[in-house]
């Protein structure tokens, strides 16, 4: 038994080196020269524009707009105080920004003619921020408010009379978006 296994050692050894020797001394032959290779250029195709998005000027509803740009909210000479009876006009057009509260709004305080320039100027502003807080006070956002004074700048009516000065001692407010 003991020459069977050597037998088959001795065969499975030879074997070995056999297969050792054989793959290793294949001759190589050289590798063929690389052609070329010819690639077209890429083609860049512009990619097709994306529409551009038609700027349209979104109107506030009529009934918005007419309550709040055709309203004036008046105040007492040389003050910025709201009167109480601009408190129900103020309570409808914060109703109507409730109902769209997307739009913006800028809050235009005016002055008329009587003092000077620079106080009518910070009156104007003064009666701005009044309507504005009074609006926020309400529950529409601040950020949806800017406030502009104007000062005597942009009168209603004449400053000669007093029913003209009263008109002129007046806040605006207009949607800009």
């Amino acid at each position: 038994m003991n020459t069977l296994k050597f037998k088959l050692f001795v065969s499975a050894g030879l074997f070995a080196a056999m297969s050792v020797f054989m793959t290793s001394c294949k001759s190589k032959k050289a590798a063929p020269a690389a052609e070329p290779v010819v690639v077209a250029a890429p083609v860049e195709e512009k990619a097709p524009e994306p529409a551009k998005p038609v700027e349209t000027e979104k109107e506030p509803a009529p009934e918005v707009k007419k309550a709040i740009e055709y309203t004036n909210i008046q105040f007492e000479f040389n003050s910025s105080v709201l009167k109480t009876s601009s408190y129900a006009v103020l309570d409808g057009i914060a109703a109507g920004m409730k109902r769209f509260p997307e739009l913006k709004y800028q809050i235009h305080g005016h002055a008329s003619a009587e003092g000077t320039e620079a106080r009518n100027l910070a009156l104007s502003v003064d009666r701005a921020n009044a309507v504005k807080n009074y609006l926020v006070n309400n529950g529409i956002a601040a950020s949806s408010l800017s406030t502009v004074g104007n000062g005597e700048k942009f009168p209603v009516a004449s400053n000669v009379t007093e029913e003209g000065r009263v008109r002129n001692r007046r806040v605006e407010i207009k949607p800009v978006n």
